[in-house]
């Protein structure tokens, strides 16, 4: 069954996207735990991290680095933090989130509720930094 983000990758569903190649797409989540909470996937629709053949993993983490030094640019932040977490899209991805403290990581606590214009200049932001 094609996932949320596949349909994302086909142009199917709209998303705040800030970095393509062929191969892999960051974009925005639409549920951030802080400003510029990116998530980063292969194109590729593989469900689990941990299948990817070694090629697609290590290029999805070169490329996941190469986004996240534009996110730390445009989002100022102590650090970008890195985490594979959730099972409710079956497609591999990672999550990029702007971090000041440890709780920024806390998926328990509740998700921002951004504007759409805000989502739009957080994306163009982190673009520019790319």
């Amino acid at each position: 069954m094609e996932s949320i983000f596949s349909k994302i990758v086909a142009g199917e569903i709209p998303a705040h996207k800030v970095a393509e190649t062929l191969e892999y797409l960051a974009f925005l989540d639409i549920n951030p735990l802080t400003e510029g909470h990116l998530l980063v996937i292969p194109k590729k629709e593989v469900d689990y991290l941990f299948d990817l053949d070694s090629e697609t993993y290590v290029g999805l983490m070169m490329f996941a680095q190469i986004v996240a030094v534009g996110l730390k640019k445009a989002m100022p932040c102590e650090r970008i933090g890195l985490t594979v977490i959730g099972l409710e899209v079956p497609h591999a991805h990672i999550h990029l989130i702007p971090m000041n403290t440890m709780d920024d990581m806390n998926f328990s606590r509740p998700k921002l509720k951004l504007t759409e214009e805000r989502l739009t200049e957080i994306a163009e932001a982190i673009r520019e930094h790319l």
